[in-house]
């Protein structure tokens, strides 16, 4: 039986946290060992308190230790913490009014540089979800101790500028260190929220810098072949969609981009020319399959659509149709735009660009 993966909390949780945490201590003058978070889904969660110390009457640091569950992320484990200033207190009012809270960042909270994202230009990189959890907590604890009055928080991360090193802030013009997300506040193991929403704000920035093409590879090696062929081309315009072929073209569609180029190796080319939404999820060996009956198709050969058959992987498969019958690879390059076109719309352009191995062009649309 399948062990059930583990959900976590996302950074944005882990900032309301620490914020929390040390207002507690502000106002209690003892470290709570954990604190109650209420999720972006109205859900309440537990969160243990790393550390927490005052530092001078109405100033106190606090920090929680990032849990990502069992899903990949890069900043599992990461200390995320809050410095948080009580400013002023006053008593409530009958009529409660409402504390006045500053978010700000500090050292390894990203800076935004460019426009297309939830955050604008100039403003750290805190995105709306996590500062209404935030929010939310400030005004808990106030509520709890009948107070109101001015706070300021300063999120930071020790380790954030060297954690992203290992994103894709830089594209996006995000500098100096990680975002502070989260959508709902949970991390789902193994969900495809955080990529697409990666996808999604690449595709914002690019269209705010004011580029109509695209050029979508499927990972780090694709793309970096893509951009030694089209090294001219703004750096905003190579985003990785992984196996998003439907969304990210419906995506790019939306947003306006005329002319989208894929740039893949073969594996993903067999699949995208099946018109496969997402490409992760078609098995090897039917995609093996189609490629075999349209080699015999083509070439009328049924030794050498057997062997295709007969490959170990897709790779295997490209080698031998490379040397004899590269009219094949031609035949799933210009599938690939077929798809595309059903899924981007027919007005959109597509350009299909198959790589060899080595990162050579083995197919280009536009020379057919």
């Amino acid at each position: 039986m399948a062990k059930k993966l583990r959900s976590g909390f996302t950074t944005g949780t882990a900032a309301a946290a620490a914020t929390k945490g040390a207002l507690r201590m502000i106002l209690e003058g003892k470290k709570p060992s954990r604190v109650r978070i209420r999720l972006l889904t109205g859900a309440d969660i537990m969160i243990a308190i790393h550390s927490c110390s005052l530092r001078k009457r109405g100033e106190a640091i606090c920090t929680v230790i990032k849990d990502a569950g069992d899903d990949p992320d890069v900043t599992h484990k990461a200390e995320i913490g809050a410095r948080v200033v009580l400013l002023s207190s006053d008593k409530q009012s009958g009529k409660g009014g409402r504390p006045q809270i500053i978010i700000s960042g500090g050292e390894g909270v990203g800076r935004v540089t460019k426009p297309g994202l939830e955050v604008e230009p100039g403003q750290p990189a805190i995105n709306p979800g996590p500062k209404k959890m935030i929010t939310q907590a400030i005004e808990g604890v106030l509520k709890e101790h009948h107070l109101a009055g001015m706070v300021r928080t300063e999120i930071f991360v020790p380790q954030g500028k060297k954690l992203a090193e290992k994103t894709l802030n830089a594209r996006l013009g995000i500098l100096g260190g990680i975002s502070i997300l989260g959508t709902t506040g949970v991390v789902r193991p193994m969900s495809h929220e955080a990529f697409i929403a990666t996808i999604e704000s690449a595709l914002s920035v690019a269209r705010a810098c004011g580029l109509n093409r695209v050029v979508l590879t499927t990972g780090r090696r694709s793309e970096r072949f893509a951009q030694d062929c089209w090294g001219r081309i703004p750096s905003e315009a190579f985003i990785q969609i992984g196996d998003f072929f439907k969304l990210s073209l419906e995506s790019a569609a939306k947003r306006g981009f005329v002319h989208i180029i894929l740039a893949v190796f073969f594996g993903k080319a067999l699949k995208m020319a099946q018109g496969v939404p997402h490409t992760h999820a078609a098995r090897s060996s039917l995609t093996l399959d189609k490629l075999s009956g349209w080699t015999k198709e083509i070439t009328k050969d049924l030794e050498l659509s057997q062997k295709i058959s007969a490959a170990n992987t897709a790779r295997h498969a490209f080698e031998i149709l490379r040397e004899h019958h590269p009219e094949v690879i031609s035949h799933v390059g210009k599938l690939i735009v077929a798809s595309a076109k059903r899924f981007a719309g027919l007005k959109t352009q597509i350009r299909s660009i198959i790589f060899n191995y080595d990162g050579e062009v083995a197919f280009d649309s536009e020379n057919q």
